[in-house]
């Protein structure tokens, strides 16, 4: 289709944009455009993130569709100079796609290269004059946004939603296809603050259902930039202290020869599998309920229909420093960032505001968020009640396929990169 050969160059961020954005746009840029990479070549330009794992380079570097990827840490110097760290040739012809980041920098790249520019608009639509096309998330951002640049903005959707798409409904019914085996899935996070507390927190509230519900299985979901290693690290009590100030679970690392799987066994015998599966979507659909922190992944859940306990333990009030804008650059900041993050999170507990993705979607709490010094004895009781009431599940299921959003928003998104590369292909 396309006679001379074009630039596509995606601006993104996190680990979350990464995984639940980026991720579903290539493969639809891929096989709407095909795999021709001197016809039409991908490139990843990240920006720093606050919520950065520090091995977003090793993220996308999996996704076999992008042919480039600059870290963040070249990010500043590309934007001034536009030059990246090793030197990369642009083509005449290309569209810069912003999938995360400040969309004022697709301004500025856009015009650097004299690409076409397209933005994927989640809540909001900025610098209409100056952006070719927005792909926006639901109509309310053509209803913010001035009526003269209305044209300008298509709605496609959700990207959240690809999720669904990636596995289809989920995968469980009543009984599920393990026949009555309950699966409870373990979702501590990825970031240390988090993982000090989420990893010995959860692993005591399943000792504690597993007490009264002896036949559940767990399972542990590793963030894709962890190694099994490191999360074990978070379960010795030599290692994490707060197991020993809030007497949580400790768990040992096992290998046991005949499964080829790894475990961790807390010390009332109980095994926690690991699971390293990325995305692991096909699991995760056969949980009966997860406990998971916040972030992406409450989005994936919820785009899957499982349902889920959010928790956020107060224990440490510095865990959280995932903020956008100030907020997030004063609670990393050196030094001083723990006392920011401590009082910035005292103030947002106080605003009692919604946390996970599906609840913030709804502007209603639709899965439970549990806010304060979390007691393993307590959110295992009202985890159990909710397994012994499975109308409760089956709400909480139909709720959030009710807010999740229809899927298809990628292959949308390719197609209006697709018109814009035509646009660039024919502009003077």
């Amino acid at each position: 289709m396309f006679i001379q050969p074009s630039d596509i160059l995606i601006l993104s961020n996190g680990p979350g944009e990464l995984a639940t954005w980026v991720r579903p746009v290539v493969k639809s840029l891929r096989q709407l455009l095909g795999n021709d990479r001197t016809k039409i070549r991908i490139s990843l330009i990240l920006s720093p993130c606050p919520n950065a794992s520090g091995k977003e380079v090793e993220i996308a570097q999996s996704y076999p569709e992008i042919d480039r990827i600059q870290s963040p840490k070249h990010f500043f110097s590309f934007l001034l100079t536009g030059k990246t760290a090793e030197n990369w040739d642009w083509r005449k012809n290309g569209v810069v796609l912003f999938l995360g980041g400040d969309q004022f920098y697709t301004v500025i790249i856009g015009k650097r290269l004299n690409y076409r520019t397209v933005i994927y608009a989640e809540w909001d639509a900025r610098w209409h004059e100056w952006i070719d096309r927005f792909a926006a998330m639901t109509p309310k951002i053509i209803a913010n946004s001035p009526q003269k640049y209305a044209d300008k903005i298509t709605v496609v959707g959700d990207l959240m939603a690809e999720v669904q798409r990636a596995e289809g409904q989920r995968g469980r019914g009543a009984e599920g296809q393990r026949g009555k085996i309950e699966l409870i899935g373990l979702l501590p996070g990825s970031k240390p603050a988090k993982l000090a507390q989420g990893v010995p927190l959860g692993l005591a509230i399943a000792q504690q259902i597993h007490t009264l519900r002896p036949t559940t299985k767990f399972i542990i979901f590793v963030a894709q930039t962890l190694d099994i290693q490191t999360l074990a690290k978070f379960a010795d009590p030599q290692e994490n202290p707060i197991i020993k100030n809030q007497g949580w679970a400790s768990g040992k690392l096992v290998f046991p020869s005949e499964t080829n799987q790894y475990f961790l066994k807390t010390e009332s015998g109980l095994t926690v599998e690991l699971c390293t599966e990325f995305p692991a979507y096909k699991s995760l659909a056969q949980c009966d309920i997860c406990l998971t922190t916040v972030g992406a992944n409450t989005a994936e859940l919820g785009a899957l229909a499982v349902p889920m306990f959010v928790l956020i333990p107060t224990q440490q009030l510095d865990a959280m420093r995932s903020w956008d804008g100030l907020p997030g650059l004063l609670a990393n900041a050196p030094v001083l960032g723990s006392i920011f993050a401590k009082l910035i999170n005292w103030l947002v507990l106080q605003n009692k505001k919604l946390f996970a993705w599906p609840n913030i979607w709804a502007k209603a709490e639709i899965v439970p968020e549990l806010v304060g010094k979390l007691q393993p004895e307590k959110v295992a009781k009202m985890v159990v009640d909710y397994l012994e009431h499975p109308e409760k599940l089956r709400e909480i299921s139909d709720r959030l396929r009710a807010v999740r959003g229809q899927s298809g928003a990628a292959e949308k998104i390719a197609q209006i990169v697709q018109e814009e590369l035509i646009l660039s292909i024919n502009q003077p």
